[in-house]
């Protein structure tokens, strides 16, 4: 696992979230449950570990970076609407990488954040 790709997800998490007020959770008004936290870590690991071959294809071939990779496994995963898929023709061995990376984003559901009674950020 790399620090790079989850404080890359964390962060794209929380810009593209939002409190009940509509203000992006990235404000710095609230700060990621223990809980929360963790379970991003757990789940930004595991995606690395399951896909490491197709993550290496996707630096080497389509020259994306590992913080890009964090930040696209968030927005693919909760289906925003960006992320492996969008920056790549199908026809195209980066669109094909990426095409791969999104069916296995999708496999883990999307998750959404919220402020808890107790003012913390949870998933």
């Amino acid at each position: 696992m790399t620090e790079t790709f989850t404080k890359s997800y964390i962060e794209c998490a929380l810009w593209s979230s939002t409190d009940g007020d509509g203000r992006p959770l990235d404000s710095g008004e609230h700060e990621l449950s223990a809980d929360a936290r963790a379970q991003m870590v757990k789940d930004c690991e595991d995606f690395e570990q399951a896909n490491a071959d197709l993550l290496e294809r996707w630096y080497s071939e389509a020259g994306e970076t590992t913080a890009r990779a964090g930040h696209d496994f968030w927005l693919t995963r909760n289906r925003h609407g960006a992320g492996f898929w969008d920056r790549w023709n199908d026809a195209t061995p980066q669109g094909k990488i990426g095409r791969e990376l999104t069916e296995k984003a999708h496999a883990y559901g999307e998750v959404s954040l919220y402020i808890g009674d107790d003012g913390a950020i949870y998933a």
